[in-house]
């Protein structure tokens, strides 16, 4: 008999995480602009100091509440630090939540095109995905859709804003309708990784929902505007209720020293994220503008990304552009077929990226 006859159906099933290609994987002879990851493109917020001062032959905390009580600081005492849970980036801290509410038995809501992982690492715990889309043409929350879709085995409802990959956003007039109808025995997830970049008066991260007693988590990375993507670390907040029970699922130690130590003083730096938001700001503005004038379909963005379609498929406008020594990331995966989503980068990178996109569809400048 095959080892294969024990695997879970629904793991095999639901394939794999397929990330974007690494700059390790390419050819280092030329310049290449990495716009794939929604990296920030300014670097960190922290000071890059010697390994040796953090003791790395010791263990770290088991728990993190250094952290949560900087967070605490962080939120202008809005939130407690009992109210804080964190892991090893947003997508660990997403993997806990479904681990916590999912199973065979129970169902979640998407809305494609959205976060790869909210569907797989659903799919890891056999539950049924319910996928409701945004509403075409401008990739609109279905919020009837949505409230129709619920019944009493759903327990998780993803949302995010700004989403990945379509840079859309979720205005409070909308959560306002939504989230009072959400029944109380579903967890609202709100992904909020890329509130630092938008600008809209009215977008809103979750907090106000989480004050006001919603069954909300609200999730957050420093990978994005902190420029920490490669020491993974996010958090999460929500009710004392709902936080104490998540911790339940923390493992001791997971986050290491040089994280701990890098995420509590990047809260610090608001200078780097002033910078961060105002570059972001400046360049989407400028290649969105660039789009319109070359009559290239994209959507409107409060993300530091933008998701483009073209007349090719995605894969090949991908290689195209990376002929043109621009890295982009393919969407397919994220529920938008034919579309590449290109991080915002410094004013080479973009115009690199509108130099290549006019020369590959000929489009005049």
């Amino acid at each position: 008999m095959s080892i294969e006859r024990i695997f879970k159906p629904y793991i095999v099933q639901s394939g794999g995480y397929k990330g974007g290609k690494s700059l390790d994987a390419l050819s280092q002879d030329q310049k290449i602009y990495k716009l794939s990851s929604n990296e920030n493109v300014l670097g960190s917020a922290i000071a890059h100091d010697s390994l040796s001062d953090h003791r790395l032959n010791i263990y770290p905390n088991p728990t993190p509440d250094h952290l949560y009580q900087a967070l605490e600081r962080f939120y202008n005492f809005e939130l407690k630090a009992n109210q804080f849970v964190a892991g090893n980036g947003g997508s660990d801290i997403l993997q806990m939540l479904v681990m916590a509410f999912l199973d065979p038995t129970t169902n979640c809501i998407i809305s494609n095109p959205c976060f790869g992982p909210y569907k797989m690492f659903s799919q890891w715990m056999g539950a049924e995905v319910r996928d409701v889309p945004l509403k075409a043409p401008n990739f609109a929350l279905d919020i009837k859709g949505i409230l129709s879709a619920i019944n009493e085995q759903t327990r998780l409802l993803f949302l995010t804003s700004p989403n990945n990959p379509t840079g859309t956003y979720i205005s409070k007039e909308e959560l306002d309708r939504l989230i009072p109808r959400v029944p109380d025995h579903v967890v609202i997830v709100y992904d909020e990784v890329y509130y630092q970049y938008a600008d809209q008066e009215d977008y809103t991260i979750g907090l106000p929902y989480v004050q006001s007693g919603a069954n909300l988590i609200a999730i957050n990375s420093y990978s994005k505007a902190y420029g920490m993507a490669g020491l993974r670390i996010g958090y999460a907040y929500s009710s004392e209720v709902i936080a104490s029970y998540l911790r339940r699922v923390l493992r001791p130690f997971l986050i290491n020293t040089v994280s701990l130590s890098s995420a509590i003083s990047a809260l610090d730096n608001s200078t780097f994220i002033k910078s961060t938001k105002s570059v972001v700001a400046n360049q989407r503005t400028y290649l969105q503008d660039q789009l319109d004038k070359m009559g290239i379909k994209h959507w409107k963005s409060q993300g530091n990304f933008v998701l483009i379609k073209t007349d090719y498929d995605e894969q090949t406008i991908t290689e195209k552009m990376l002929d043109h020594q621009i890295m982009v990331r393919p969407a397919g995966n994220f529920g938008a077929p034919g579309c590449i989503r290109v991080t915002i980068g410094d004013q080479e990178a973009t115009e690199a990226t509108i130099t290549a996109l006019a020369t590959i569809l000929n489009k005049k400048l």
